[in-house]
């Protein structure tokens, strides 16, 4: 099991793909199981030392609270395979989740603006076809005016995807698809990442922004781990962001959600994912650590706004627990200082 991951590799670099798929679930829901179970024995263990301590301070009998060391084991055991259990099913149940911005950038001519944000899907050997035909039946259903994806849209196989492409390439949208780099992307290789993901009808914005006259400004930065392989345009977002016309809503896709802090913010909504909101839990407890804006909407100063996704698909174990799979709807519709009588955010 150890060995696990790096069978898979080599498998996928062998073009064995259904091998290596096999392998793929195997070895992974076994690390989701691993980490669950080890998670519950050492809580059961602190709990163990925190009532021996009481105990020997006190000289106060617990004993009728005391857990035996085959409870110990077992509990963790039956805990873990039955997370795992749900957790699998739950890597599937893939909600809409629905943010309704109210803001005068948009024009009244234009009305209500519909995005659709997918992340993390980690196209590969655990989400395929099957998986892949939900998330776009999802995306479909809202009839997007903008389809975009915030980065690690492919995983580490990214042999044999052209039947994905097409798929995602066939969604129907107003104005265009556009997506942004995110750590997968360099890790899997670049250029083949950017040809699959042009593949798929996106235009990747690396650095880039653009103005879609009248409607809205899109701007893209690569994730941060492009500069280890020194292939991220060195763009400051404040340059990027400052040649955009302030009269529309500017919308930012950054694959980290994270904030310069030191610059005034000129975007309107930085739509983010890479967190997947732990997907396991506890391990959202460390995530969050690192992220403290880790999931959902968060409202910023200047009328601003970050939404960070919870991804659409999974990563390494195909479980998720406690942080179910995501497509987002955010809907930007038109309402004037003048007559702004309710909460321009609305999350449902």
């Amino acid at each position: 099991m150890i060995f696990t991951p790096f069978i898979i590799r080599i498998l996928e670099r062998n073009d064995l793909v259904t091998p290596a798929r096999f392998f793929a679930y195997i070895g992974y829901i076994w690390m989701g199981l691993i980490f669950l179970f080890f998670s519950f024995a050492v809580a059961l263990d602190t709990y163990r030392l925190i009532l021996e301590a009481i105990q020997r301070a006190f000289s106060a009998d617990f004993s009728r609270f005391c857990l035996s060391k085959a409870q110990c084991f077992f509990i963790p055991v039956f805990l873990s395979v039955g997370i795992t259990i749900f957790g699998f099913f739950e890597a599937l149940n893939i909600r809409t989740e629905r943010v309704i911005i109210r803001t005068d950038t948009i024009t009244q001519k234009i009305g209500r603006l519909k995005i659709v944000q997918i992340s993390d899907v980690h196209l590969g050997l655990i989400v395929g076809k099957h998986r892949l035909k939900r998330i776009i039946e999802l995306v479909k259903a809202e009839k997007p005016d903008i389809l975009v994806s915030t980065g690690d849209l492919v995983d580490g196989q990214m042999n044999n995807l052209s039947e994905l492409t097409g798929m995602i390439r066939k969604i129907p949208t107003k104005y265009e698809k556009y997506a942004v780099m995110g750590n997968h992307e360099f890790y899997a290789g670049l250029q083949n990442a950017l040809k699959i993901t042009t593949d798929a009808g996106f235009r990747v914005l690396r650095g880039e922004g653009l103005n879609i006259p009248g409607v809205i400004n899109i701007a893209g930065v690569d994730d941060p781990a492009g500069k280890r392989y020194g292939l991220a345009p060195n763009a400051s977002e404040k340059a990027l962001l400052s040649k955009l016309p302030r009269e529309n809503f500017t919308l930012l896709l950054k694959h980290r959600p994270q904030l310069n802090e030191t610059e005034d913010r000129l975007f309107d909504l930085q739509l983010s994912g890479h967190t997947h909101k732990g997907q396991i839990f506890p391990f959202s407890l460390i995530v969050k650590l690192f992220y403290p804006n880790f999931s959902g909407l968060i409202s910023l100063d200047n009328n601003s706004y970050l939404y960070v996704s919870r991804g659409t698909g999974t990563w390494g174990p195909p479980v998720r627990f406690l942080a179910p799979p995501e497509v987002t709807v955010i809907e930007l519709v038109h309402e004037s200082k003048i007559n702004h009588q309710t909460s321009p955010l609305q999350n449902s």
